[in-house]
């Protein structure tokens, strides 16, 4: 059986990278401490990379991919209920995955012109998406609202989920990057963007959707 090529030096320098920026924030960690986890000399690490911003831009280049990969419209159909369900559990899955760009975000983007300029890009990806899912369901009678309140539900939808992280850290930072805690969090998030559509839904969509609520409410209660 043919052997798995190991994993190059820049990869590794990426993943670990990540892991120490969503445990102990950004700011927190030196390309010195980063060589130090790696066992290699800084300057083996910037060989691959200049410095730390340019650690951090090749992170949001793989963010960057996955959200384009993963929150797409539906092709070739119309949006339904359950689109919605896979854009909210999609959505915050790559936010904990990343999140020290969303726990570190004013940070990052007062100091990073680059992610500045992306992260805007992100935002309104997120945004089209959301509308596209409300329109897709208005055209099945499945949602009662207009292009503007359309507009600003999406927006409302995309604010409450980028800064949901940063909510949960002020409340209990302590708990902060414990997997089970911030398990029950992301679903105290995907609750509350719930709580925005609903009022919009009618018909049978609307009573999936508060089916799926009363789902929500009990996995927050065990």
């Amino acid at each position: 059986m043919q052997q798995k090529a190991p994993r190059r030096t820049r990869e590794r320098i990426l993943e670990l990278s990540l892991k120490l920026f969503n445990e102990f924030g950004e700011p927190n960690i030196t390309t010195t401490v980063i060589a130090e986890e790696m066992n290699i000399s800084p300057g083996n690490l910037y060989y691959h990379f200049r410095n730390k911003d340019d650690i951090v831009n090749s992170i949001f280049v793989q963010f960057e991919e996955e959200i384009n990969k993963k929150l797409a419209f539906p092709k070739g159909r119309k949006a339904n209920v359950d689109d919605i369900w896979l854009y909210l559990h999609l959505t915050y899955e790559l936010i904990w995955r990343y999140r020290f760009f969303y726990r570190d975000l004013n940070d990052l983007l007062s100091r990073n012109r680059k992610l500045e300029l992306n992260f805007k890009q992100i935002l309104s990806h997120k945004i089209r998406v959301a509308q596209e899912l409300c329109l897709g369901l208005r055209e099945d009678a499945a949602f009662e609202g207009s292009d503007i309140e359309i507009d600003a539900l999406a927006t409302n939808m995309v604010v409450l989920i980028t800064y949901w992280l940063s909510y949960e850290y002020v409340r209990n930072p302590r708990k902060y990057t414990e997997q089970e805690a911030m398990s029950d969090s992301l679903v105290r998030g995907c609750y509350q963007v719930l709580v925005l559509i609903c009022p919009y839904l009618r018909g049978d969509t609307n009573v999936q959707f508060k089916l799926k609520m009363q789902e929500y409410l009990l996995k927050l209660k065990h």
